[in-house]
């Protein structure tokens, strides 16, 4: 099966976001340590607890987006085996795109979004 996913962009953020993928997936948990890591802060206390105005902040809001869109990518391709034969977003979901294309590594990606 072809598939494409779109990553979404800025404005996509909400307190919460990710937070059954990660309790859910241990993928996902690793995907935002991963990203934590990168960026050397806990992204996942900050997308599930907030607070929104600090999740609002586009320093903050770029690198959750990016983490819980591959938490969610991991997820997908753990699950259903589907890999996307084209990828694209919107604004920063463009970093998502460029790591599952596999043209950014995650890490790389999480750092220049910050």
């Amino acid at each position: 099966m072809k598939i494409a996913f779109l990553f979404p962009g800025q404005g996509s953020q909400y307190v919460g976001m990710g937070r059954e993928l990660f309790e859910n997936f241990q993928i996902a948990r690793i995907a935002y340590e991963e990203a934590s890591d990168a960026i050397e802060m806990n992204l996942s206390l900050l997308c599930f607890k907030g607070p929104e105005e600090k999740l609002l902040l586009t320093e903050n809001a770029q690198p959750a987006i990016l983490a819980t869109s591959i938490a969610a990518l991991r997820v997908i391709h753990e699950e259903t085996g589907l890999d996307p034969v084209v990828a694209a977003g919107h604004s920063v979901g463009e970093y998502s795109a460029l790591v599952a294309a596999g043209a950014m590594s995650f890490s790389n990606a999480m750092r220049t979004v910050r």
